[in-house]
């Protein structure tokens, strides 16, 4: 599954158990500097390694490369627990904040929209802090459509976050067989 863009350098490809310490330091790095993640608890390497194995497994998570050097990640996982949910993903992306502006996020959320249509997947649903213009940005331009605001459901670095839900419909109509 490689998806160069020729014109940033940029590859794509699947994760694999090497990209724990990159992936972890990025997820980290939004942890302790940005509202990407509404958590203030930085991720063990224990739960770091826990989650990526669980994608992994599921084969839900890549990798951004410039010139072999890591420069961001994309996965998706259950948008919700229910059983009825199970054709509807949630997803993340996140790019290397020296990296930002190359087209690494066009390039990480392109492929994991075609990895999670590969898997039979339904819809994927963006959660985007809607301060988070730029993330905005880049899932209207992958054809993702703003289905509404959520206020004040989030707080983090002393104050109040309003979630951004966008949705991508990947199949056409009707019930999976």
């Amino acid at each position: 599954m490689s998806a160069p863009q020729p014109e940033s350098g940029v590859t794509v490809r699947p994760a694999t158990p090497a990209d724990l310490d990159a992936i972890l330091g990025l997820r980290n790095d939004q942890i302790a500097h940005s509202t990407a993640l509404w958590t203030d608890v930085l991720q063990s390497p224990a739960d770091g390694a826990s989650w990526l194995a669980t994608h992994l497994a599921r084969g839900s998570a890549i990798v951004a490369e410039i010139g072999g050097e890591f420069a961001g990640f994309a996965s998706y996982g259950p948008f919700r627990a229910y059983d009825g949910y199970r054709f509807t993903v949630e997803n993340s992306v996140y790019v290397a904040p020296d990296r930002q502006g190359l087209g690494i996020g066009f390039a990480l959320l392109s492929a994991i929209i075609e990895v999670a249509r590969m898997a039979g997947m339904h819809v994927m649903i963006a959660g985007i802090e809607s301060g988070n213009a730029g993330s905005i940005r880049l899932h209207a331009r992958c054809g993702f459509e703003d289905t509404g605001t959520i206020r004040e459901v989030g707080f983090k670095f002393g104050r109040w976050l309003d979630l951004t839900f966008m949705r991508l419909s990947l199949a056409e109509r009707g019930r999976p067989t």
